[in-house]
């Protein structure tokens, strides 16, 4: 058997086994991804930042500096952060731009404005927020004016203009998909990526965020190979969260719930992840950090049954 043939029958051999066929045919794994998670422990200094960050085994952060951070705060914990070969993921603008309530639009593209300034000045992959909502009560809750084509355009002209009055050089603007806000799927956010025309604007992947129907419940790989299929260049960053349907009532009823309690596919998710370099995979909405360290857990054990170092 010549090494040609060999390498296409061992590749197909790992595919039929649940093995990603992008791993050598040697057995070696192709990659690994970034791993992160809020901090519990209180720091004082960059030093104390990075050493609470690696105690949890992470090779990926939040931003560990707030809006009101000073130049030299940050250079000092960019710095400490690439010494430490650590990715600090995103920052949150988490507002509403686009609120019916024109102050509160003002104050969020501020918000958006500033926190994107930040990504930059401390080399974060993205800064990252919802597109907004409608919802005069709940800033980022359902209204059904969020997924017209009006909305979409707002959308379109607001994350120009927050992309184009701060100008980044090394980050993105990304927008976390969502139920029931733009973008609400892939193809959408394939739109928006052409309509809204920057080379700064990225994209946050959070595929629990997108999973909206029975049929993408229970056919979640399939719907994750296809956003990195979709998306995959322009992804900067990503959410680990994993998603609960309830059974005991007759309309589809969803629930996020703790990475392993769920049936969100992560060797599927690791699997597309790891092709990518250096894109951060960042758990979020736990209430503990025991928490945390249980979801870091199954992350990691579900990596290591395909070879992928999390």
């Amino acid at each position: 058997m010549n090494r040609r043939n060999f390498t296409r029958k061992t590749a197909m051999g790992l595919a039929m086994a649940g093995i990603s066929p992008y791993l050598s045919a040697f057995g070696l794994p192709q990659g690994s991804v970034r791993l992160g998670g809020p901090i519990y422990q209180n720091y004082q200094s960059p030093d104390d930042w990075v050493a609470a960050v690696l105690n949890k085994n992470y090779r990926a952060a939040y931003c560990p500096v707030s809006l009101d951070a000073g130049s030299d705060e940050i250079r000092l914990f960019e710095a400490a952060a690439k010494k430490a070969d650590i990715v600090i993921a995103e920052v949150g603008a988490w507002s509403n731009p686009i609120s019916p309530d024109a102050e509160m639009a003002r104050a969020s593209f501020d918000k958006c404005t500033q926190s994107l300034q930040l990504a930059d000045a401390i080399g974060a992959n993205c800064c990252v927020n919802i597109s907004g909502s409608k919802n005069p009560e709940h800033w980022a809750g359902p209204h059904k004016d969020n997924l017209t084509s009006d909305t979409f355009d707002q959308v379109v002209e607001v994350t120009r203009k927050i992309i184009d009055e701060v100008q980044p050089k090394r980050t993105h603007f990304a927008l976390e998909p969502m139920p029931w806000a733009f973008p609400d799927s892939a193809d959408s956010y394939l739109d928006l990526i052409r309509a809204i025309d920057r080379k700064a604007f990225g994209v946050h992947m959070d595929p629990m965020n997108l999973i909206i129907t029975p049929g993408l419940y229970y056919g979640n790989a399939d719907m994750i190979k296809s956003c990195f299929k979709k998306l995959g260049p322009h992804i900067r960053s990503c959410h680990a969260k994993d998603i609960q349907i309830r059974e005991d009532y007759y309309m589809p009823q969803f629930t996020e719930v703790r990475p392993g309690l769920g049936v969100m596919d992560y060797q599927v998710f690791l699997q597309e992840l790891s092709q990518l370099s250096g894109i951060p995979l960042m758990m979020e909405h736990l209430s503990s950090a025991e928490e945390y360290d249980l979801a870091a857990r199954y992350i990691r054990s579900e990596g290591k049954k395909i070879g992928i170092t999390v």
